[in-house]
């Protein structure tokens, strides 16, 4: 399991890395909603990138994933969690989401999950329930504890 690592504010030399990244952990999902547009997964990577909210998950010099997470507003929204593949499943995205959860204690959690991804179930172990739907995403939220 890897669980040591650390988050690190993306630079712009991360930039094509984590589109790669995310292209590659979330085509098969677009492709199978007929979703999938290489400038659109652009568009909302270079959003999170200008915005400075997206995190780089290392461990021992090596890549793991990403994450964007914005604090303000009343709910820290979790923009995304892209974890490489052979990260997944190995108790890796659950340690990044707490430590982001200790970092704002006393907070309440949303994130947007398309449909069509696995992810609904991996949120929902982690104390995410949805609370609407949107014509391909799932919005969940996990109330402060």
């Amino acid at each position: 399991m890897t669980t040591d690592f650390r988050l690190r504010r993306a630079a712009e030399a991360d930039f094509e890395p984590m589109l790669a990244l995310s292209i590659r952990v979330m085509r098969e999902h677009l492709e199978r909603m007929n979703r999938f547009d290489p400038d659109r997964r652009r568009s909302r990577m270079r959003k999170q990138f200008d915005a400075g909210i997206l995190r780089v998950i290392e461990a021992g010099g090596d890549t793991l994933g990403c994450v964007g997470i914005e604090p303000d507003g009343p709910d820290v929204e979790i923009h995304s969690l892209f974890l490489d593949r052979a990260y997944q499943g190995q108790g890796l995205g659950e340690a990044v989401f707490r430590a982001i959860q200790a970092a704002h204690p006393g907070r309440s959690f949303w994130i947007e999950v398309l449909k069509e991804s696995p992810a609904r179930r991996f949120w929902e172990r982690l104390g995410f329930a949805v609370i609407d739907e949107k014509p391909f995403d799932w919005v969940m939220r996990r109330p402060a504890d």
